[in-house]
């Protein structure tokens, strides 16, 4: 059975390279189309152009490999099937269960290493291809140097820092404005509890300052004042910050962490740090649905009828699965039930098929 296994594992692993390589080709050349124009346009050089779309692989690979699982799954099983292999290893005495169990294995293997690219790999090279679309590309601010939750921003004597940036209310917390002298000697510190933009700079909430000119003068009390000083727009934090989409889950679960201790609703955040676990896993979904429903009636319909209900299984998945994130993220869903909810229902989905097949 070792060799039988083996065989299994080869023709399995092999498909979804092959279903994933042109998944990564297709997108490739349609975000090449779309995006060579404005790269060109703003005079990017072609090393920086070359690095962003080598980026932009791990992203798809994570978007893409659990539709290419399914479809690697099907089709596999389709080749087995067209050519007998089946039937002759029914005959030899091999239970579906047999037949089945290396392709859950592989699935279970590539949902682990999806999890690797999505904390390790992942989160880096978005960064760096976000670096090259907005900062040469776009020629946006680089002024500012952000972490979500810890903002420095030096503009002439003046030196911010901010202990979060909330990027859908456009609103920082924890503000300290140091105004430095020559030497970088401090002559006043600022601080406010909110910071939000308003016309000509940012209204400061709970203003208490101090002046550092030997009196130790403090100006306390003040509920809101406009600091027009420092040249700092929130679309110029939004473009150095990292998208939730684009981080890791444990940078996710600090950030959520952050959110809640300033009393901000982490329920958007909180959501698709779970979907960060979830997503790996459904490609571990997809093989244990395509095994029973490829097996099922000895359906041989070629490789253009696997590929056409691969598609249709793999796009309603990441409809549902859309669906309910978009409900979790406005609270309507508890964040961990709108993230695993289409890996149930698709579970559950392959459960009942197998069941109900004759075994």
């Amino acid at each position: 059975m070792k060799i039988i296994t083996r065989y299994l594992v080869r023709t399995h692993v092999g498909m979804i390279a092959n279903c994933t390589g042109a998944f990564i080709s297709i997108y490739l050349v349609i975000d090449f189309l779309e995006r060579f124009g404005k790269f060109s346009a703003a005079g990017a050089p072609a090393p920086q152009i070359a690095l962003y779309f080598l980026c932009k692989i791990p992203e798809i690979i994570s978007q893409t490999t659990p539709m290419a699982v399914l479809m690697g799954t099907i089709l596999a099983i389709g080749v087995l099937v067209k050519n007998s292999e089946i039937t002759a290893l029914r005959s030899s005495g091999a239970s579906l269960v047999l037949i089945g169990r290396p392709l859950l294995l592989t699935a279970g293997v590539i949902s682990i290493f999806l999890l690797g690219i999505q904390e390790f790999v992942a989160p880096a090279a978005s960064e760096k291809m976000n670096y090259i679309d907005e900062i040469i590309v776009k020629k946006k601010s680089k002024g500012a140097f952000f972490r979500q939750n810890n903002i420095w921003h030096r503009d002439n004597n003046l030196i911010m820092q901010a202990k979060l940036f909330n990027p859908d209310k456009s609103t920082l917390s924890g503000v300290t404005i140091w105004e430095i002298g020559t030497g970088m000697i401090p002559l006043s510190k600022t601080e406010a509890v909110t910071a939000t933009p308003s016309s000509g700079g940012w209204l400061l909430h709970d203003v208490t300052k101090r002046h550092f000119n030997g009196t130790g003068a403090i100006d306390t009390g003040k509920e809101t004042e406009l600091f027009s000083r420092i040249d700092l727009l929130p679309t110029d934090l939004k473009v150095v910050a990292k998208s939730a989409e684009d981080m890791s889950f444990t940078a996710l679960w600090r950030y959520c962490k952050a959110i809640s201790e300033n009393g901000y609703d982490a329920a958007n955040y909180l959501t698709l740090m779970h979907a960060k676990i979830s997503l790996p896993f459904a490609a571990l979904i997809m093989a244990f649905l395509g095994i029973p429903f490829s097996l099922r009636d000895g359906r041989s319909g070629g490789i253009g009828v696997g590929i056409v209900i691969s598609i249709v299984i793999g796009l309603s998945y990441f409809v549902i699965n859309a669906l309910l994130l978009s409900l979790g993220q406005q609270g309507a869903l508890p964040p961990i039930i709108a993230a695993w909810t289409a890996n149930l229902l698709f579970a559950g989905a392959g459960l009942w098929s197998t069941l109900t097949m004759d075994t």
